[in-house]
């Protein structure tokens, strides 16, 4: 495994969108991981969308070809993360600190476009797939 992608990635992903599709196929899923709370996300979108049935399919097949990694491992650099945001009062979401942490754990690249929340997490690796001047 050499990266962990985001749930906005994922979604895009799945819609086809910003030649991730591509990207994926370029350098295959099986060197892509994503966090089970990245999993859990994609869940609720696909509950609260307007074809559940369908995006849990496409959910299903997805993550039989990815790698899913458990957040434990990365809980005590979550806590020592969180602590440090808070002190600079610059917090970032639990969710979005937790995938990032198990990025970091797990020595994993980042693929995200959220890129102003994951940067301030010391000592993770970050790349942006997206390219919206297309």
């Amino acid at each position: 495994m050499r990266y962990m992608l985001d749930t906005n990635i994922c979604i895009h992903f799945f819609r086809g969108r910003f030649n991730l599709i591509e990207k994926l196929e370029e350098i295959g899923l099986g060197s892509c991981a994503i966090s089970e709370i990245t999993l859990a996300e994609l869940v609720f979108g696909a509950e609260n969308s307007m074809s559940p049935q369908k995006n849990h399919k496409i959910i299903e097949k997805f993550s039989k070809q990815v790698t899913i990694l458990p957040i434990y491992d990365s809980i005590y650099l979550y806590g020592k993360e969180k602590a440090r945001l808070r002190k600079l009062g610059t917090m970032i979401g639990d969710f979005d600190l937790l995938i990032g942490c198990t990025s970091i754990e797990k020595e994993l690249i980042m693929i995200t476009e959220n890129i102003k929340e994951f940067e301030r997490i010391t000592g993770i690796r970050i790349e942006n797939w997206i390219d919206r001047s297309k």
